[in-house]
């Protein structure tokens, strides 16, 4: 079993404890009512995938919106630093007005951006995060330059040697997605540096299973995941037979069950950490991407395996109580 406390092996010669990998998006929040979801046809809640015109349509038809740099992996990134972190991110956008966005937030926050903007290709990805006066988040996203990553923008320079190098299950994807993630993976390894995923939701698992599976196997050492995640890349039928799955395995899982709390796995240690009661929840969105920002600041911070889970609670816990899933820098306050 490694040691993922280890000064050593953990604070890397390039001073960055976590750099991110995955699909760059701009999110564009805006205040709508029933009748704007009606317009656009877009169902309560949902999250639709729509094209390059489409997106456009939808951007002219919003009122004054908030534009933030987005995506799960990236959310983390961010949060990590807010946190105090140390972090650096590779992934694409397009030197247009929402990729300017994306790399001035990502940079006023300290993170590390070490993809240029590219001159060429699609323009930057963005998510219509359309809120209803009740909460409630529907989606409609165009992926555009994101899935324009490729293996190209993965080298031993631009990688370095982090103390962690998060992936997203999404990258794989992306057309290089496959390429790209075993060049990480072997660049990280030579480097020392830790390799963590993060499943990204359940139909991603279902659409890549098994490349997932060998990549747990040959090479990743951290697993984020959701309960349904975790129960779809093991194809188990419950939470136990995870637990079981799990037996035997090397690799440290860090597994959230919404309002069960959450579990760690890693060889013989378990740690089970309950979820924080809340008198109202007001948007879930990027709670997972907020835990596993607060729980990779304490593996960083060299805490323990129930101060990182008790982190990423505290943090998540409060995502919920507001609009957005960004980690604000006072997030910690009050932990204990």
């Amino acid at each position: 079993m490694r040691d993922f406390f280890a000064t050593d092996s953990f604070f890397m010669t390039d001073s960055i404890q976590l750099l991110g990998i995955s699909n760059a998006i701009v999110d564009v929040l805006a205040h709508v009512d029933d009748d704007f979801l009606q317009k656009i046809a877009a169902p309560r809640g949902s999250m639709t995938l729509i094209d390059q015109q489409r997106a456009r349509e939808i951007y002219g038809m919003m009122g004054p919106a908030t534009e933030k740099s987005g995506g799960s992996v990236a959310n983390t990134i961010a949060g990590f630093a807010n946190l105090g972190g140390r972090a650096a991110y590779i992934g694409r956008v397009k030197a247009d007005q929402l990729g300017e966005i994306f790399v001035h937030d990502m940079r006023s926050l300290g993170v590390d951006i070490r993809t240029d903007p590219a001159t060429d290709g699609s323009p930057t990805a963005r998510c219509h995060v359309l809120i209803t006066p009740d909460g409630q988040r529907t989606m409609q996203t165009y992926l555009g330059a994101c899935t324009e990553l490729s293996t190209a923008d993965v080298t031993p320079s631009s990688i370095g040697t982090p103390g962690i190098v998060l992936l997203e299950g999404y990258v794989w994807d992306i057309a290089e997605g496959p390429a790209l993630v075993n060049k990480a993976i072997d660049i990280a390894r030579k480097n020392g540096s830790r390799v963590a995923l993060s499943l990204s939701d359940s139909f991603c698992v279902e659409r890549h299973q098994k490349e997932f599976r060998s990549a747990i196997k040959n090479g990743v050492d951290i697993v984020f995941a959701d309960e349904n995640e975790v129960i779809a890349l093991f194809q188990a039928k419950s939470f136990t037979e995870v637990l079981d799955a799990l037996d035997g395995l090397s690799n440290m899982f860090v597994i959230t069950r919404s309002a069960k709390g959450s579990v760690i796995v890693h060889g013989s240690e378990k740690v089970e950490q309950k979820a924080i009661k809340v008198d109202k929840v007001i948007d879930t969105t990027g709670a997972g991407d907020a835990y596993t920002a607060g729980f990779l600041f304490g593996l960083a911070s060299g805490r323990s395996l129930v101060d990182c889970a008790r982190m990423g609670t505290w943090c998540a816990t409060g995502v919920i109580q507001q609009v957005g899933g960004r980690i604000e820098k006072n997030a910690l306050s009050g932990f204990k």
